[in-house]
């Protein structure tokens, strides 16, 4: 496995409102602050307070600049975009880099999902020219993430919501992290909630293993740490 130093990056994770991009973001920026780089982050709210599901109004986002040395900015234009669904897509494609990484989850580019998107239902924006100057990687995040806890008997719906620590967990692989000090804010946030928090738990390390045991990604990243204190702005 490559692994590709970088003095910075960019990466944006956006979905649904209720794919939980805020939460991965954020816990993203803690572990990427204690590993030692500098960041800016900048939330990305839907633009409408109960937008339809699936819908460009309804895309939430999270944006990370991250780096060895100072950095003033989120930044303008991404190298990573997650994106969870078809609506994520088409509003943050125009600002990734040439040659930009674009990971996907397939179940978010179904008919419906494109449609609602203003995509042609008969034509996934993966599989065209749309995204040809890109690396795309497609994970169908949320069918690993529905196996991964099956036997955990907890209702569907809060299992789909674990999909956000699945994409976590790949990006940590990605960025050449290990997933302790996530795992110890996970811990913290759900202390409360035995049977959620290691479902988050079992969807953060199956998203790491699955960049571990796949072929999916053909590098890995890696920001050095920042030579002097970090800051976050």
């Amino acid at each position: 496995m490559v692994v590709e130093t970088l003095p910075r990056v960019v990466i944006k994770f956006a979905g649904d409102s209720g794919d939980g991009m805020q939460l991965a973001g954020n816990e993203f920026a803690t572990d990427t602050v204690l590993y030692g780089n500098d960041i800016a982050t900048y939330p990305d709210f839907p633009a409408e307070i109960r937008a339809p599901q699936g819908t460009i109004p309804g895309v939430s986002g999270f944006q990370l600049h991250l780096g060895s040395s100072e950095i003033d900015s989120p930044g303008d234009n991404y190298d990573v975009l997650v994106a969870m669904n078809a609506a994520a897509l088409k509003v943050n494609l125009k600002h990734l880099k040439k040659g930009g990484l674009i990971i996907a989850d397939s179940a978010g580019f179904e008919a419906k999902n494109l449609k609602l998107a203003g995509f042609d239902a008969q034509s996934n924006p993966l599989e065209s020219d749309l995204v040809k100057e890109y690396r795309v990687q497609v994970i169908d995040i949320s069918r690993l993430t529905k196996e991964a806890l099956k036997h955990t008997g907890l209702d569907g719906k809060i299992i789909d919501r674990c999909k956000n620590m699945f994409v976590l967990g790949y990006i940590l692989w990605i960025f050449n992290r290990s997933t302790a000090n996530v795992e110890k804010d996970i811990h913290r946030l759900f202390s409360a909630r035995p049977q959620i928090r290691d479902a988050n738990l079992i969807a953060l390390k199956t998203g790491y293993n699955f960049g571990e045991t796949t072929e999916v990604a053909v590098s890995k990243i890696d920001v050095p740490p920042a030579a002097k204190a970090p800051g976050v702005y």
